[in-house]
């Protein structure tokens, strides 16, 4: 007579655990209504980037259509869209990739 086999199940990792370490990106979009000095103008203020910097992540936006302008956790990467959002801009947060 045969014992039954003891099988382990194995740990199933969900993507929210592993998530959790990832660092959140905020994008900001392209859109039709803000000029792109003012949209530089906004990096500057908000972020504290320089004059050439703001002026790289604005030619992004318009160019490529987006661009990452922050990261970080989702606290932070929450308060950078909300306050992006009171100047106008369209911005989203996702997980880094």
């Amino acid at each position: 007579m045969a014992l039954p086999l003891e099988v382990e199940e194995p740990e199933v990792v969900t993507g929210e655990e592993t998530d959790t370490d990832r660092p959140w990106v905020v994008i900001v979009w392209n859109d039709p209504i803000n000029l792109m000095s003012y949209v530089a103008f906004v990096f500057q203020k908000l972020f504290g980037y320089s004059k050439e910097k703001a002026n790289k992540l604005m030619m992004d936006v318009h160019d490529k259509g987006r661009a990452v302008v922050s990261s970080g956790s989702r606290s932070e990467a929450e308060r950078d869209v909300n306050r992006l959002h009171r100047y106008g801009l369209w911005a989203t947060m996702e997980h880094d990739e």
